[in-house]
Parts: C-alpha cells; sequence; structure tokens
C-alpha cells in the first residue's frame, strides 16, 4: 500500500487575512472608501467607531498611507483613546504617529506649533468659562458696570456665541449692536480679547476661531497643513459647529479627502453653536461626495429601536435612514406613574435593588438619564439611603474644585507669568498680607500704561504703594522666579510641583487649618501631585507646558468611569456616546422633558426630540420612562402634565407596569396637555392591577398591601404603598402620603384601607 503524508501549509501562500471581512456590507463599503468626500450617516449602535477604527487601518495597511497624513477629529479624548487602541489592536505600531483627538486638542497643538505668527508665545495659556467670568468681571468695574447687575456669565456667553460664528469684536459692533446688553456685550468683547492676548491666553473659543485666522492670514500654513493632512475624518458631524466647519473645510480644500461621521437625529447641541445644516448641506458643500448609510443597530433590543425609531419620525428635517437590528425582541418599555419626584427616586431605586437580585445585574449596568442637572440631587439621597453605589457625571470636576485651581495657576505662572488670571488668584494665596487696595493700585497702573501686571510686580517701586505691601510683592516675584529657574534647569515636574506647595506656604496652610474641610482640600492637592506622577511616567518628554494643556482640555465624559461598580446618573447630553444595559429616563413632563416648548417653536420641538431619541439609544436589554404628576418648584408644589412625548411614541411598545398599553391623547387633548396640567385624583389608584412577574413583582400571599397599591389611613390620608419588608407579625411598609409625606409604618398596626379595589 502506498504511503502518504499530509504535508503542513506553508503560510506564506496562504491568502492574508483582510480584517474589512469582520465588517457588515455598508460598514465595509464605509471603511474601504478612501478618495474624494465621504458623508457616513450612522445611526445609534450602528458601530461608527468601528467603521471608522478600520477606515483608518485601511489607509495605513492597504493605502500605505503614512500615519501623519491623518488627522482624525473627534468630540471626547474618551473616543479617540478608544479609536488609538483599536487602530493600535488591528494593525499594531505602524499607527503610532497619527494626530487623533478633539477638535481643542489638536487644533491648540497646530496653534503652539505656529502661535508667534499671531503675535502668541509657546506657552499660551487656556482659560476655562470660569477664568473668561472673571476676566470679564474685572473688565466689567474697569468699564464702571456692577457685575451684580450685569452678569459676567450673560456676557461671557455672549461672546462665546458670536465666537462660535466667527465674529470677531469689530463685526459684533457693527452688526449686534441692538440693546444695552448688546452694547455692554460689545465694549467688553473688545477689552476682552486684548485681555487675552496681553496675558499670553486663549479661551475655548479661541482654540477653534485662532486656526482660521492663522490660516487666513498666513496661506503657505494652511498648505503646509493641507499637505499634512491628506485625509481627514471627521466624528460627530452634526455637532460642529460654523467655527469647526470653516477650519475644516479650509484644511480639505486642496484634496478632499475628508469623511465626515455623523447622524442628523443625534443633534443636540444647539445650544453650544452646533449647527444641524453642517451635516444636512455636506452633499452642497461637496457636490461628488458619496453618501453611506449603517442602519444596522447592534445595542438595543427590537422594541426599544422600534421605540425610538417612532419617536424620531415625527421630526420633519431629517436625513432618510431606517434602523434595524438582528437582536432579540426584548422587552418592553415600562412606563412608571409617580406621585411626585421623591416617589420617582424610591421606587426607581427599589427597582435597582430588585434588577440587581433577580437578573443579576451589577450597579454599572444602570444609568438614571435627566433633562436638568438638578434632578439628580433627590436620586442621590434616594440611592444614598439605600446603599447604592453611583457615580455623578456632570457635578464638580476635580480640575474645577478651589484647591486643585490654585495650585495650577501656580503651576501656570512657571510657564507663563504674564497670565494674569492665574497671578490675581494666588498673589494672595495663601494670604501675604497683599490686599484688594494694593491689587487695584497695580492693575490701575498696569492698564495706564498698558502692561502686564508680572512686569508691573518687577516695577514695584514706582507703584502707589506702602513699603510692607511693596516687600511683600516683591517676595513673591522671587518666589516665582525660583521655581521657574527650578524648573528650567531640569528639575522633574513632580519635584517642581513638590516645591510650590512647599515654598507657597499652601501645604501648611491646609494642615494648620486642620478642618475635615481642609483635610479634604490637602487630600485633593495630594491626588493632584499623583497626576502629575502619572504623566511623568507615561510620556516620554513630559513638560509642565503640555500638562497644563492636557488636564484644561478635560471633558465631563472623559471622568466617567465605566468599569466603576456604581449607577450612573447623569444628563441626556451627557450620555451621548454611551450604553447601559438599563436606563431610566426621568422627568418625562412638559417644560422639563421637553424644556420650555412653546407653540410656534418646532425647532427646539425638534431638538428636544432628538435629545429624547439620544437618551432611548443608550438602553440595551431595558428601557424605563418615568414622570410625575406632581412636583417642587419654586419652593411649592405644583401639578406636572406628562410629556407629550409619551403620546407620541408607538404604544405597541410601551407598557404600564401592570403590563396594560398606555394611552395616546388625540392631538386637541395633547395641545392642553401641554398648557395646563392633567387634573389629578389621589384617591384614584395609579395601576389597575397586580404587577406582572416580568417587572418587579414579589408574591405577599395573596396580600393586597404590596408596593404600588394605594391606600388610606385614617389620620395620614391617601397614600401609595413604596416598600414593604418583613414577614407576617413583623411586616413593615414604607408609605407615601400626600399630606404628611413618607411614613414608615406596621402593617398589623396601621388600620389601612385600600382606595379601590385591584383587579
Amino acid at each position: 500500500m502506498q504511503k502518504f503524508t499530509l504535508k503542513k501549509a506553508d503560510p506564506s501562500n496562504e491568502r492574508p487575512r483582510d480584517f474589512l471581512d469582520e465588517l457588515n456590507k455598508q460598514q465595509r463599503e464605509a471603511a474601504a472608501h478612501v478618495t474624494g468626500p465621504l458623508l457616513i450617516i450612522a445611526g445609534a449602535g450602528s458601530g461608527k467607531t468601528r467603521v471608522l477604527t478600520y477606515r483608518v487601518a485601511n489607509l495605513l495597511r492597504r493605502q500605505h498611507a503614512l500615519p501623519q497624513n491623518i488627522l482624525a477629529l473627534t468630540f471626547t479624548n474618551k473616543a479617540a483613546r478608544e479609536m488609538q487602541e483599536r487602530i493600535r489592536h488591528l494593525i499594531g505600531e505602524r499607527s503610532t504617529g497619527l494626530w487623533m483627538g478633539t477638535f481643542h486638542s489638536i487644533f491648540s497643538k497646530i496653534l503652539r506649533f505656529e502661535a508667534e505668527k499671531i503675535g502668541y508665545n509657546a506657552n499660551f495659556s487656556i482659560y476655562d468659562t470660569s477664568d473668561s467670568e472673571n476676566a470679564i468681571k474685572l473688565i466689567l468695574k474697569e468699564l464702571n458696570f456692577d457685575p451684580k447687575e450685569i452678569k459676567p456669565r450673560t456676557i461671557q456667553r455672549k461672546i462665546s456665541d458670536a465666537k462660535n460664528e466667527l465674529i470677531l469684536p469689530d463685526t459684533y459692533k457693527t452688526r449686534f449692536v441692538f440693546n444695552t446688553l448688546d452694547d455692554i456685550t460689545s465694549q467688553v468683547y473688545e477689552r476682552y480679547q486684548i485681555a487675552l492676548k496681553q496675558a499670553n491666553a486663549m479661551d475655548f473659543d479661541d482654540l477653534l476661531i485662532k486656526p482660521t485666522e492663522l490660516f487666513t492670514e498666513h496661506p503657505d500654513v494652511l498648505e503646509k497643513y493641507q499637505d499634512r493632512f491628506r485625509y481627514i475624518l471627521i466624528d460627530e458631524y452634526q455637532d460642529t459647529n460654523h467655527a469647526q466647519y470653516k477650519v475644516t473645510r479650509l484644511l480639505a480644500e486642496k484634496y478632499q479627502n475628508i469623511c465626515v461621521v455623523g447622524d442628523d437625529a443625534q443633534s443636540i447641541y444647539s445650544f453650544r453653536g452646533a449647527d444641524i445644516s453642517n451635516i444636512l448641506n455636506f452633499k452642497q458643500d461637496y457636490p461628488e461626495a458619496s453618501q453611506i448609510p449603517l442602519e444596522q443597530n447592534y445595542r438595543s433590543t427590537k422594541f426599544i429601536l422600534q421605540c425610538a425609531d417612532s419617536i424620531i419620525k415625527k421630526n420633519q428635517n431629517q436625513l432618510h435612514k431606517t434602523l434595524w437590528t438582528e437582536n432579540e425582541e426584548g422587552e418592553t418599555v415600562t412606563l412608571l406613574e409617580n406621585f411626585d419626584e421623591r416617589d420617582e427616586a424610591n421606587r426607581i431605586s427599589s427597582l435597582i435593588q430588585d434588577l440587581t437580585l433577580r437578573l443579576g445585574l451589577n450597579y454599572n449596568d444602570f444609568a438614571i438619564l435627566y433633562r436638568t442637572n438638578y434632578q439628580s440631587r433627590i436620586f442621590e439621597e434616594s440611592l444614598r439611603r439605600k446603599n447604592i453605589s453611583y457615580q455623578l457625571v456632570g457635578g464638580l470636576s476635580f480640575y474645577q474644585r478651589k484647591e486643585i485651581k490654585d495650585v495650577v495657576a501656580y503651576l501656570t505662572l512657571l510657564v507663563n507669568p504674564n497670565d494674569e488670571q492665574a497671578l490675581l488668584r494666588v498673589i494672595n494665596e495663601p494670604s501675604r498680607g497683599i490686599g484688594n487696595k494694593s491689587l487695584n493700585e497695580l492693575i490701575k497702573k498696569a492698564r495706564a500704561e498698558k502692561r502686564t501686571i508680572w512686569s508691573i510686580l518687577g516695577d514695584v517701586e514706582s507703584a502707589d504703594l506702602y513699603k510692607p505691601a511693596k516687600e511683600r510683592v516683591a517676595g513673591f516675584r522671587q518666589m516665582i522666579y525660583h521655581l521657574k529657574d527650578l524648573l528650567e534647569s531640569g528639575t522633574s515636574i513632580l519635584e517642581v510641583s513638590k516645591k510650590v506647595l512647599e515654598k507657597s506656604g499652601y501645604l501648611k496652610m491646609l494642615v494648620e487649618e486642620n478642618s475635615a474641610e481642609s483635610l479634604t482640600r490637602r487630600d485633593n492637592v495630594l491626588e493632584l501631585q499623583n497626576a502629575i506622577a502619572y504623566y511623568q511616567q507615561n510620556n516620554k518628554k513630559p513638560s509642565l507646558s503640555a500638562f497644563l494643556q492636557e488636564i484644561s482640555l478635560i471633558t465631563d465624559t472623559d471622568k466617567y468611569d465605566e468599569t466603576k461598580p456604581a449607577v450612573t446618573l447623569m444628563t441626556v447630553h451627557a450620555s451621548k456616546g454611551l450604553e447601559f444595559p438599563v436606563v431610566f429616563i426621568v422627568g418625562l413632563e412638559e417644560n422639563l422633558f421637553p424644556m420650555g416648548a412653546r407653540d410656534g417653536e418646532e425647532a427646539n420641538i425638534e431638538e428636544e426630540r432628538r435629545l429624547f431619541y439620544v437618551a432611548i439609544t443608550r438602553a440595551q436589554k431595558r428601557l424605563y420612562f418615568s414622570f410625575s404628576r406632581m412636583r417642587f418648584k419654586y419652593g411649592e408644589e405644583q401639578r406636572q402634565a406628562r410629556s407629550r412625548f409619551l403620546n407620541e411614541v408607538d404604544p405597541g411598545v410601551v407598557r404600564t407596569e401592570t403590563g396594560a398599553t398606555i394611552t395616546q391623547k388625540n392631538s386637541n387633548e395633547s395641545k392642553e396637555n401641554n398648557q395646563v396640567a392633567d387634573e389629578y385624583d389621589y384617591r384614584k389608584p395609579l395601576f389597575s392591577k397586580k404587577p406582572k412577574q416580568n417587572t418587579f413583582e414579589v408574591e405577599y400571599d395573596n396580600d393586597p398591601f404590596y408596593p404600588g397599591a394605594v391606600v388610606h389611613h385614617n389620620s395620614f390620608g391617601a397614600g401609595k404603598i413604596l416598600q414593604r419588608n418583613g414577614t407576617g407579625r413583623d411586616t413593615r411598609i414604607v408609605v407615601f402620603f400626600k399630606q404628611r409625606g413618607q411614613k414608615t409604618l406596621m402593617l398589623r398596626a396601621a388600620n389601612l384601607t385600600l382606595v379601590s379595589e385591584m383587579e
């Protein structure tokens, strides 16, 4: 018998794996498109990050593009990091050198390279909103306006809106002076820009308008970056403002290899200047553009997707697409009807406890989404009472805490001593006996001589100050120079930061105060040193200037930790780009969600509807809608009407806790609902029958007094049972009474009666 042996296949003869085969048809088409303008309409959960990742990998591996020739612009640092990690996983170190990051981080990097061409130096400071407001407050005082009457925040917002539209002070003066506030804004705007330039500082909006100024005034610089960035990718294009649109159009003008990804249905940032027309008119700007829709949703169940689709289809201004999914049908959306916001928070907290026990979920599987930040308080209190861990996204940032801003101001002076806001913040912090009178004299002299305050400190002998004040000012300046020399001599950033805390006396001040608050502030300052140490260890060429830039561009979403075992509390705006197995959308009431809806303002309603769509599409497995009949506003209890959006949603996918379909109102009733809150009888049961097992039922041996039952107490009146604990004679119930609030009662002694029988 002839003997045969099997030979191992020669790997060199095998066809190399085409990683684009891992994509669906539409995704592959988008990732393989490399030449010319491209519009990718990416529906929620359709894998847009995956497509962008594979498109960049395709450019690098198959088209042999150089990493430095690719510019990828995202809206969060988190999205940029995620894309970089995925690309590195696909093609390894070949991706090193990509220009990938947020608009602000990428263009601040370009501005540092080219700063001198527009009259700055590379160590310019970046002012956050509070820095800008402080600078504006100072200018208002110099113009003899009272900052208590003319709010610096109001002026700051008007200036920011103007900058987002590329409207500079000269243009604002001629086009936008219609009333007293506009006139004041015009005066402040002009001085504000001069003050920023003098302080070698830019605000967040400048990071977007200064590149346009740079490229317009220096065509050679524009061409240099056009040749560098031959392939441009922009994520979340529906959220770009006019300044972002203008600067990227300039960069793409030469080669036209611009790919934008977005979803007009998720355009929710008009209050920040986002212009939905940028994505709607993309094919007008680039007539040769290809358009590819991504319509397969990988995130949500069929019911959740059907719910979202039924809402967004009500909008008139949109690009056509129809989302579909191969995921399971899933649970219907559950509608929770509550007495008031306390009832709402307590019931949702109880639901979270129940679902974790019954379904084996973790706390970080849950998100509670609300329209405005103030709604978080009542949920925080309820979750704390039940010992449920939570993380609040959008609260006070670590880098916005006073003690952190103080230390960062000291560090800023070491790289940019002309930063006026940093100087004024710490020149007398801790107290050095340099009072407001002395500071005002220094400011007055600086303005009169058109010099920086820092330069005046070097000429303090000529200032109209008492001798002790002059000595203290000179001592402060000498300390900063000593620390600056230490930094420039090559001492590590971490060691310099330690010297700052020592020489300034800041850490000593916190320790000597020895209060619970001061010790917490001390711990925060030490945590800042940990951040500096981490930065230093993870960068080949660490610099204080780069570290300060990095922390100045951190956003709320960047601080979100998806691995933390905690329920997430956040606004719908902050939830953009995230997903959770279980989502509660709360406060679905008129004039709350939608916010401030008025007849005749369909554009506003369409954006609120898009916001609701974004909230719905954060959910993967389970989704809850929640509204209250009463809510405390302005210190008093007010009746609420449920959101019009609950009347627009497909009734086939939403059920009450009893499993009943929700009732939709006709157009006339809906209009009345928008104007006057429905009358509500607290003796009327909220549910027609006992909750089904597939929500959160616990069996009570036919006992009618279970959570959700509406009862009456001889002393407390009508109420609803929120919780039930214990068994037999030890059974306790928590009841919310309209007139008396929440009470805990022994069931056997409560002498309760049902207001009406449950079916």
